[in-house]
């Protein structure tokens, strides 16, 4: 990353429990040479035993990864960036509103039958992945799960966990996948008014759908990652930090324009 990526995200890195005197052993290794590490694993989509000798050994960065992954920092981490993302964009630090959307991908021979599924509909065979964001395309939640589970099964299950988490969100925009009883329960359980946006039969060929478009960028972003091509985890919370850690290569960069333009702006004015 760039020095002035570094200096956007290094006071928002979960801070280990040895500095503050909480027991532990000291890592041996720099967070920027680990971030490093992994966002190049992630943007290269290479094996972890062919990670660069510029970089720390593989099995340490794996170990880095498996340690934040299990301990939920990888999220604390990306939740901190968005926040501070939505602050530079103008926007409050929680979200009122949202979009849901799915992806299938295909499932590599790294992936176990007991969590692969055949999406009959997409006619893929491996893993889908579920996803909510913001209004401006940026990660509140991911769920992986076999390829043959339905939008609304999945929705059932992440919608609770969505409210709880984010307790100003009121409104979800869906499409056709979520029609259905889904729409109902969420309004009388959980309060939350989930709008679904469908594509007039009228229409012919690519329509920007409203608000749909949002969750279908967020999932080109995440494309442009090798390592999230193919689903080549094992579990499937792996799957989950991959996407996680792919987002926070993207916040850390759009903070670091973000920078540069008020330094432009403040340049110029003088």
């Amino acid at each position: 990353m760039t020095d002035a990526e570094w200096s956007e995200i290094k006071d928002l890195l979960p801070v280990p429990a040895w500095m503050n005197g909480r027991g532990g052993q000291p890592e041996a290794h720099c967070h920027r040479q680990m971030l490093d590490a992994i966002r190049y694993l992630v943007d290269n989509g290479i094996k972890w035993r062919a990670m660069p000798v510029d970089f720390p050994a593989w099995d340490r960065v794996y170990a880095f990864w498996r340690r934040w992954r299990d301990r939920g920092l990888v999220r604390e981490f990306h939740d901190r960036l968005r926040r501070k993302v939505r602050g530079s964009e103008g926007r409050n630090a929680e979200p009122t509103a949202a979009i849901i959307d799915s992806q299938s991908i295909r499932g590599a021979a790294s992936v176990p039958a007991s969590s692969r599924g055949f999406d009959g509909a997409k006619k893929t065979n491996g893993r889908k992945r579920h996803i909510i964001v913001d209004c401006l395309g940026l990660l509140l939640m991911v769920l992986v799960t076999p390829a043959d589970t339905t939008d609304r099964d999945a929705a059932c299950g992440m919608l609770p966990h969505l409210v709880a988490r984010y307790r100003t969100i009121r409104l979800l925009w869906a499409d056709g996948g979520y029609t259905g009883r889904l729409v109902d329960w969420a309004k009388d359980t959980l309060r939350l008014t989930l709008e679904i946006v469908k594509r007039s039969d009228a229409q012919s060929g690519f329509v920007v759908l409203p608000r749909r478009w949002v969750v279908e960028r967020t999932l080109a972003w995440l494309m442009r990652s090798r390592r999230l091509a193919r689903d080549y985890e094992t579990l499937p919370a792996s799957s989950e930090a991959a996407v996680l850690w792919s987002m926070t290569m993207l916040m850390g960069r759009r903070l670091a324009r973000n920078r540069a333009r008020q330094v432009t702006r403040l340049f110029l004015a003088a």
